[in-house]
């Protein structure tokens, strides 16, 4: 198995559970947890600022003395969420009384900085590429976006089934002409038969690779194309990353979560030069009609129900 993918375990009470350590790298971590109707799960930040978000159900998160209560969503295919910053060492309790799924992407950081609430209906949906590499970016934790964080990037892509995100290929590495550098976790959801519920029927793939810039910057070679399924990490440490695709039949999402050392948090990025064309070619090109796929509140219409 590649060292870039690292298997969920949906079976688990903590169905995803990866540190810096585990990944390799100093930044960026994510633990994705279940939580039984009424029962609490008490968590602590320790040297990392997070983000509590729901990926099915809703809860209220306790936090330094404050009570947040988030709407969440049926799935990720349904909803865009509410969600929560909390700052590094800070100890916060999850419940949920009918019982939800939570993701807690994270990074390494050295401001402390006090919780505060997202709104769903705060948060801007973007529709970004053109024909079969139409997707929607839902950017609840980016950069001009969403400023209380000191590190910490975050954003959730949603593909319709058939379709390509991460494309062109891209990178944010030590290479040049890179402007800035960010580690980065894909964790992924793959929708099942009904185009909502996920499953892990059904599959998507991730492509991550390097060339000449990389072995001149003395990074190591990257050759990896990795069948995702639902609840599967994938790391990108360096190289070019996509595209991701989502087979015909199954649609897929992805949180992406970035930081790095620099110490203004940014998105830049450089697509690789042999594909870079592409995104000249958009304009030309009608949308995906299933793009976007949701809103605050609920699913678009045009988008599978």
């Amino acid at each position: 198995m590649s060292k870039l993918h690292h298997p969920g375990n949906p079976s688990a009470a903590t169905i995803v559970s990866l540190t810096p350590e585990d990944a390799g790298w100093d930044w960026t971590g994510i633990s994705v947890h279940r939580l039984d109707p009424g029962v609490p799960l008490r968590l602590t930040t320790g040297e990392s600022e997070c983000f509590v978000l729901p990926l099915s159900g809703s809860l209220s998160v306790d936090a330094a003395g404050e009570r947040f209560d988030l709407t969440g969503r049926e799935s990720v295919f349904t909803r865009v969420s509410d969600f929560v910053y909390v700052g590094r060492d800070t100890e916060m309790t999850l419940v949920s009384a009918q019982g939800a799924e939570v993701a807690v992407p994270a990074s390494r950081c050295t401001k402390p900085l006090p919780p505060k609430y997202g709104a769903a209906s705060d948060v801007p949906v973007e529709v970004r590429g053109s024909g079969s590499a139409t997707r929607q970016v839902t950017n609840f934790g980016i950069p001009g976006v969403w400023d209380h964080a000191d590190k910490l990037i975050c954003c959730e892509l949603l593909t319709p089934d058939g379709n390509w995100s991460s494309y062109p290929p891209h990178k944010h590495d030590l290479s040049e002409p890179c402007p800035v550098v960010n580690e980065e976790i894909y964790y992924y959801r793959i929708a099942g038969r009904d185009q909502v519920t996920p499953s892990r029927e059904g599959m998507g793939y991730h492509r991550t690779y390097t060339t000449a810039d990389h072995e001149a910057a003395g990074l190591e070679p990257l050759d990896e194309t990795i069948e995702v399924r639902d609840h599967d990490v994938v790391v990108v440490p360096h190289g070019y990353h996509g595209p991701c695709i989502a087979a015909p039949g199954y649609p897929m999402y992805y949180l992406n979560v970035m930081a790095g050392p620099a110490q203004d948090r940014a998105l830049a990025f450089c697509d690789d030069p042999v594909h870079g064309w592409i995104r000249d070619t958009w304009t030309e090109d009608d949308l995906d009609p299933r793009c976007p796929m949701t809103s605050a509140s609920g699913p678009v219409k045009g988008a599978p129900a």
